[in-house]
């Protein structure tokens, strides 16, 4: 009985030993089967940026996360307001990386005038041109978080209006906005949409808020009838919103990826490998979904990243 015993020890320690060369050879189980733990970053350090707003927070804890499942020993930092500002601190070796949106580099980093009609389009074109600032470009994610204007459901049906054309054809004091600081001068923002609809109001018909404010805005609807709003964000949905259509594609694509120096993607090429076991997950209504136990239910990103990652065997 005993040398059986000790044949069985033997045979299952073979297995062990098999199982552990597998995983060393494959830099870790996790590339390939999308859950176990690894160490295709291992060394890597740094700070995961973000901007500042929920679905900001929670794809620089996603990608924290993620990231130091693969070996690395990264921490986050969603303090710095502004998008330029945060694009600085990437430049600078501040932040490691952050997730960045096409449209966003496109007209505000790279100085264009004009968006590139196509998600892959506007993705390469944008990836093209930041590679001459020495940024990197990830496999991005299908979401899609552009700006739009929304309305209370009933107020729109009241008016019987559907997109941004029909705003500019109502009584000016039906043409009410609530906007951030950072939209009412962007090129891709307040400016640049007036021109395009025509939309020829006062100062006073426009409301400056503090980011994330405007839903709740156009909810009450005394402040204004349009708030400013994002896409992929779960408010839409919870406050009765109804959004306005784009008719004349205005606002460029702001398809989600994230961005790094190119000189950390040289040392580091394990990073494209582990943040694509994640991106392709995150899709305009799964992003809304996670935005959505932010800003309605008051969820911590932290929480919801970590939730996330382990429903989707990711960690």
């Amino acid at each position: 009985m005993k040398k059986v015993t000790t044949l069985s020890l033997l045979a299952l320690a073979a297995v062990g030993m098999l199982t552990i060369s597998a995983c060393s050879a494959g830099g870790g189980a996790a590339a390939s089967s999308g859950g176990a733990k690894g160490t295709e970053v291992k060394g890597l350090t740094g700070t995961i940026g973000a901007k500042e707003f929920s679905e900001q927070y929670i794809l620089a804890n996603l990608t924290s996360q993620l990231l130091n499942a693969h070996g690395a020993k990264t921490d986050t930092n969603t303090q710095v307001a502004g998008s330029s500002n945060v694009r600085a601190a990437l430049e600078s070796k501040e932040f490691l990386g952050y997730w960045e949106y096409t449209g966003t580099s496109w007209i505000t980093y790279n100085k264009n005038t004009i968006p590139v009609k196509g998600a892959e389009a506007q993705f390469t074109a944008t990836k093209e041109a930041d590679a001459k600032n020495g940024i990197a470009w990830l496999d991005p994610a299908p979401l899609n978080n552009t700006y739009a204007f929304a309305i209370r459901s009933d107020k729109a049906k009241k008016l019987g209006i559907k997109s941004l054309s029909d705003i500019a054809k109502l009584p000016a004091k039906e043409q009410t906005f609530c906007i951030d600081s950072e939209f009412s001068t962007r090129d891709d923002g307040w400016p640049g949409l007036k021109k395009t609809y025509g939309i020829d109001v006062p100062d006073s018909n426009v409301a400056l808020l503090q980011l994330g404010l405007t839903y709740t805005a156009a909810q009450k609807g005394d402040d204004c009838n349009f708030g400013e709003v994002f896409q992929t964000d779960g408010r839409i949905k919870a406050l009765g919103l109804t959004v306005m259509a784009d008719d004349k594609q205005f606002f460029p694509v702001y398809q989600g990826a994230f961005t790094l120096q190119e000189k950390d993607l040289s040392k580091y090429p394990g990073i494209a490998g582990v943040m694509a076991l994640m991106s392709d997950k995150l899709t305009t209504k799964e992003m809304q979904i996670l935005n959505a136990k932010v800003d309605v239910d008051g969820d911590d990103p932290k929480t919801i990243a970590h939730d996330w990652l382990t429903a989707e065997g990711l960690i």
